[in-house]
């Protein structure tokens, strides 16, 4: 005679049987999440299985306990597997009712560019390393020796004033030009020497027209009867590569501590040909860089003789080149990064 043992036992192995039928059915994820609530569920019949121990005698319940766990193990063990296997089904079958055209043209991909000031920068070096003048770069964070002294800058001349100058701890500041370049070279070199010192620059200036960090190129020629006429001819052969051939070029007399004489350096204006517009302040000429021979004072800095060897030095912004080139009327686009302008070059 059957015991009530025997009658459970009997339940475990139908449902088992049952189960693996009705898995062979499923044939989607749905199907599988209904099979398994009908035997896993709070009320699936491996749940109610385990509330029909209560009639078992206390040596057949832990028999009976550790069949009804198998049972459930084996079954969440069954229907994660036929999940799975559903799931890789319809990705293979996806997969296969998907072709590829091979004769289909490929997409593009967007390529980055050289930012306009790079691009500027590149520019001006090329057209003097083609004139014979060697790349020099040097330290962001100068001395007072080196950025100003050496330069014949005096104590009090005002470009020494905190309202021009980043100055940091210990004497040191962050250069304000790229003309210490020049006095590191002249250290360390006998003439003739001909460079240019491209580089990042910092002053207190923030405006439209003005940016605390800019960019600059000073130059430098010195060598044995070196002349004005030698500055006038290299600097409108370089204003002519840059804006064009026809471009007008005029030189103006103006001051610098570490030249003398000194001169500014105008085009006509790009944006107006001449004829007076906003950019130009109606004058018809736009500012591009300043000049001048060098004053012997910074010969006898870097222990040149100034009765043997002459030169001539000039330095430019390369925002201000590249705004005049492009006719961009706002210093801070080139440094908010907005790809709306970046584009456009």
């Amino acid at each position: 005679m059957a015991t009530r043992y025997d009658e459970l036992i009997g339940q475990v192995n139908a449902i088992r049987e049952e189960a693996a039928r009705e898995m062979e059915t499923c044939a989607d994820p749905h199907a599988v999440q209904v099979c398994r609530a009908k035997y896993l569920g709070r009320k699936g019949s491996v749940t109610l299985l385990f509330r029909e121990m209560g009639g078992a005698s206390s040596d057949e319940r832990p028999k009976l306990g550790s069949a009804f766990n198998n049972l459930k193990t084996e079954l969440e063990e069954r229907f994660d597997q036929l999940g799975e296997a559903i799931k890789k089904r319809a990705v293979a079958k996806k997969i296969a009712g998907s072709r590829l055209d091979i004769t289909l043209p490929g997409r593009d991909t967007a390529t980055g560019h050289l930012h306009p000031l790079k691009q500027t920068m590149n520019e001006v070096i090329s057209i003097f390393t083609g004139m014979g003048f060697s790349v020099f770069e040097g330290p962001e964070i100068e001395n007072d020796w080196y950025n100003f002294e050496a330069l014949n800058v005096p104590a009090d001349h005002p470009a020494r004033d905190m309202h021009d100058t980043f100055y940091l701890d210990g004497g040191w500041l962050l250069r304000t030009h790229t003309s210490p370049v020049q006095v590191h070279v002249m250290e360390k070199q006998k003439p003739p020497v001909f460079m240019i010192a491209p580089g990042a620059v910092y002053r207190r200036d923030n405006d439209v027209s003005h940016s605390p960090m800019f960019h600059q190129v000073e130059g430098l020629m010195v060598a044995e009867n070196i002349t004005f006429s030698d500055l006038k001819g290299v600097l409108s052969a370089f204003c002519h590569e840059m804006f064009g051939k026809q471009r007008e070029v005029r030189f103006r007399p103006s001051y610098f501590p570490f030249t003398e004489p000194s001169a500014e350096i105008d085009v006509r204006c790009v944006i107006c040909e001449g004829s007076g517009c906003r950019v130009c302040k109606q004058s018809g000429w736009l500012e591009i860089m300043g000049s001048g021979m060098v004053d012997p004072e910074v010969f006898k800095a870097v222990k040149y003789s100034p009765k043997k060897y002459t030169g001539f030095a000039f330095g430019m912004g390369v925002e201000r080149i590249a705004m005049l080139k492009y006719g961009i009327n706002n210093i801070r686009l080139f440094f908010e990064n907005d790809m709306r302008f970046l584009e456009q070059f």
